[in-house]
């Protein structure tokens, strides 16, 4: 598992809307049992995104919003299995959160 890999969401009870997750911790913390993950949530589900807080993607053809407000911490035994990569978007991940953080 790597950072920005897109993960299966394992819980049945939201996966229609939240079909992954996506990995934003640092390879240089694969150690920890957990990994800091966004939902990638259907856009249909998600309402009217915020550019910068709520970059659209498309994976698997299909258009996701990262949800990064719900950013959490989620034990390794809780995650699917990677499923793909979204790296190509590594400026604006990071930059989500940030604006979360910092507003800026």
């Amino acid at each position: 598992m790597a950072q920005f890999d897109v993960l299966l969401n394992k819980d049945a009870r939201s996966r229609q809307a939240i079909p992954y997750v996506l990995d934003v911790q640092s390879d240089l913390l694969s150690v920890l049992a957990t990994r800091l993950v966004i939902p990638l949530v259907e856009i249909d589900y998600f309402g009217r995104p915020a550019t910068r807080l709520n970059p659209v993607v498309s994976f698997d053809d299909r258009r996701l919003v990262l949800s990064t407000a719900e950013l959490a911490g989620i034990p390794l035994s809780a995650l699917g299995k990677p499923v793909g990569s979204i790296a190509s978007r590594r400026h604006e991940i990071p930059a989500a959160v940030d604006f979360l953080i910092t507003g800026v």
